[in-house]
């Protein structure tokens, strides 16, 4: 086992993870507003949606990449309105009385950041470019390229792990108006994200 292929994995994973974006401030607000566990598993659907991308840019699946590629538009259509419908829902949410346990909504908070990470065409994008640029796609050898992609979704879900954990430091102390008003800023703002996607489609050529 090459461990610098774990290494450079993690740095990739953490590093695309890391900007703070639609998916970061989702995962901020369940995290106050829904408790730890729904905070996490809101991050790991993102870092399985980042471990994907990176499998299809670490084993070469250039077939795969184009036709996404190829697809951004609508690609961006759908996670656009996706994120126009949270945003709304996130800010006419109540907060919840208390936090959710595994067995609560942790299945639907990682399923929705999971289909925004695979919606959003920058993802496949950025994996690709940053893969080429290092000489990381189209390796022959796949045991390198899957430890490649291991550290891809170790580097991702790390960074969530900081984050949630952070964030939940300050949940205790934070009253239930304050997290009424943070689910009205984080809906405003992830609307915001979605209608941006949704007004650079009429801005193509």
């Amino acid at each position: 086992m090459d461990i610098r292929f774990l290494v450079k994995g993690l740095i990739i994973g953490f590093s695309i993870a890391a900007p703070v974006g639609p998916i970061g401030i989702l995962c901020i607000r369940r995290s106050l507003s829904e408790g730890y566990w729904v905070g996490f598993f809101t991050g790991l659907g993102a870092a399985s949606a980042d471990a994907l991308y990176g499998f299809i840019a670490g084993f070469g699946l250039t077939l795969i990449s184009n036709f996404l590629v190829s697809q951004q538009m609508g690609l961006k259509l759908i996670g656009g309105l996706f994120l126009c419908y949270l945003g709304l829902k996130t800010a006419l949410a109540k907060p919840a009385e208390s936090a959710a346990t595994p067995s609560g909504k942790v299945v639907s908070a990682y399923a929705s950041t999971f289909f925004l990470t695979v919606t959003n065409p920058m993802t496949i994008l950025s994996f690709v470019a940053i893969f080429a640029g290092l000489g990381l796609g189209s390796t022959n050898n796949y045991w390198d390229a899957g430890i490649l992609v291991l550290g891809v979704f170790l580097g991702s879900a790390f960074w969530w792990l900081i984050l949630v954990s952070g964030v939940s430091l300050f949940r205790d102390k934070i009253s239930a108006d304050t997290l009424q008003w943070i689910n009205r800023i984080s809906g405003i703002l992830i609307l915001g994200f979605g209608l941006a996607a949704l007004f650079s489609l009429t801005t193509k050529g």
